[in-house]
């Protein structure tokens, strides 16, 4: 069982796996002080200096602010934190999806074929070949078609 668990473990898959969880954690962070420290503050500005992170409805009682709540026990819905949260997880859709097409781009690019059908004899051949090897039949050059 040992040894199976061994194998599992050094798998390529495994190991990428773990080392895309890190990365995404490491990422997560930047985002969030992206979030917090640089794309709230202007919104806040642009409201009348409001901080987001400060909006909450307390449950029961009055208190001023999320610590004094906390403070006195009393439970609160801290809707800002949940609201910098959503724009968090935006920030985050819109760069996986960034990715993810630059990926795809490449991967076309990389999907072109390097040959050609002959026409004559349907043996694959160059792309740039103007003869083909199999044949010997005389080929029409793209700028030709």
């Amino acid at each position: 069982m040992l040894k199976e668990f061994k194998e599992f473990i050094s798998k390529g898959s495994v190991i990428d796996l773990a080392v895309g969880v890190i990365i995404g954690a490491a990422f997560g962070k930047i985002v969030t002080s992206l979030v917090n420290d640089v794309v709230m503050p202007p919104i806040g500005m642009l409201l009348g200096k409001v901080d987001f992170s400060t909006f909450f409805i307390p449950l029961r009682g009055n208190p001023n602010t999320v610590e004094e709540a906390k403070a006195l026990g009393i439970p609160v819905i801290k809707y800002g934190a949940f609201l910098n949260t959503v724009i968090e997880f935006l920030i985050i859709a819109f760069v996986i999806f960034l990715i993810v097409k630059a990926i795809n781009r490449m991967r076309r690019e990389q999907e072109k074929p390097a040959t050609k059908d002959c026409g004559y004899c349907f043996s694959k051949i160059p792309l740039k070949a103007t003869r083909c090897p199999e044949c010997t039949s005389e080929l029409q050059t793209a700028a030709a078609q």
